[in-house]
């Protein structure tokens, strides 16, 4: 029987639209790099205020992918 391990790393994404979009533009950047995705867990969630108004969304994402089997 054979064993998955996983790595988990923090990632932060960032929007002017909305957290949500933050989010998927995270896993979307690490996609490119990393494979075998497979969680993504939201940790927090801020906004960049400039001028007294809101100008980014930010989301910090837990993400977790599965180390390759040689």
């Amino acid at each position: 029987m054979s064993t998955s391990i996983y790595k988990v790393i923090e990632v932060i994404g960032t929007s002017e639209v909305s957290w949500e979009d933050a989010a998927v533009k995270a896993v979307n950047r690490a996609s490119q790099t990393l494979t075998d995705l497979r969680i993504a867990e939201v940790v927090s969630q801020d906004l960049k205020i400039e001028e007294g108004k809101v100008s980014a969304f930010r989301t910090k994402l837990s993400l977790s992918f599965k180390f390759k089997d040689e």
